[in-house]
């Protein structure tokens, strides 16, 4: 789509995966894109030597990511999310990174299985919440901020939990204000799945965010990417001992947003 004005469609590819994740590194780009290393390597360096991307070491690690100082990077990224929110369907999910040792699809029913109930398990435990929303882009500030409160947890049939959380929310340049919301989390045993539905309208017309699936032993991530008019919606939980963290990653004309939710 882009790679007429990149002049190759590497590049192209490399400028989405940045874009959606906010970093990357070699080996994982050539695995996630399906590009060879060597042709990855070559268009990371002609991005660095244009200025559009910067790289640092994580540990033994180099790491890339888009340049906030590039002069046009607002520019730029209007371009990237206007181009990736006309992308279909089927490919948004491609530039999306899962977790990196992943349950495959040829794995044993039944250590899927028992991955999707510990996340039961932990999901029947929750009383806390606390949570901040990020803005990816500098033109979008107005969701930046943290908020926090109790989940009253109910189970109106079997195999359907709902999260009533209430709270305070404090926006990084604004006051402190009240906060609710309504999420109904569904076991799907049969399909080896927990279904995600925002009840914002009322228990009677659920909104639908995700199917999420076993992707490690302790992660679960969305199947599809949802789409919400011309929004697309990516969501991943991980959990442990400590509690349990949901992950939306929002894209769309009119928004570029990650919210995280830390539930104990």
């Amino acid at each position: 789509m882009l790679e007429v004005l990149f002049g190759n469609k590497n590049v192209e590819k490399i400028l989405f995966f940045l874009f959606v994740n906010s970093k990357g590194y070699g080996m994982q780009l050539s695995r996630y894109l399906d590009i060879p290393l060597t042709s990855v390597q070559k268009g990371l360096a002609r991005l660095d030597r244009g200025g559009i991307i910067i790289s640092y070491l994580e540990g033994k690690t180099r790491v890339f990511r888009l340049n906030p100082g590039f002069p046009l990077m607002d520019e730029l990224e209007q371009l990237l999310k206007k181009a990736y929110t006309i992308l279909p369907a089927e490919m948004k999910k491609q530039f999306y990174v899962l977790d990196e040792m992943q349950v495959t699809s040829q794995g044993s029913s039944d250590s899927r299985r028992r991955i999707l109930l510990d996340c039961w398990s932990k999901l029947k435990t929750i009383k806390n919440i606390t949570f901040h929303a990020n803005s990816k882009s500098a033109q979008d500030l107005g969701w930046d901020g943290r908020g926090s409160g109790e989940v009253v947890l109910t189970s109106p049939k079997p195999h359907t939990l709902v999260f009533t959380e209430k709270g305070y929310w404090k926006a990084n340049a604004g006051s402190e204000t009240k906060f609710s919301n309504v999420f109904c989390w569904t076991l799907e045993q049969t399909s080896g799945v927990i279904a995600l539905e925002h009840l914002r309208r009322g228990p009677d017309r659920p909104v639908f965010l995700f199917h999420l699936a076993p992707s490690t032993t302790k992660s679960l991530t969305s199947v599809h990417s949802h789409l919400c008019g011309k929004d697309a919606y990516f969501g991943k939980v991980q959990f442990d001992q400590h509690g349990l963290r949901l992950n939306f990653r929002i894209i769309g004309p009119k928004k570029n947003e990650e919210l995280e939710y830390f539930y104990s």
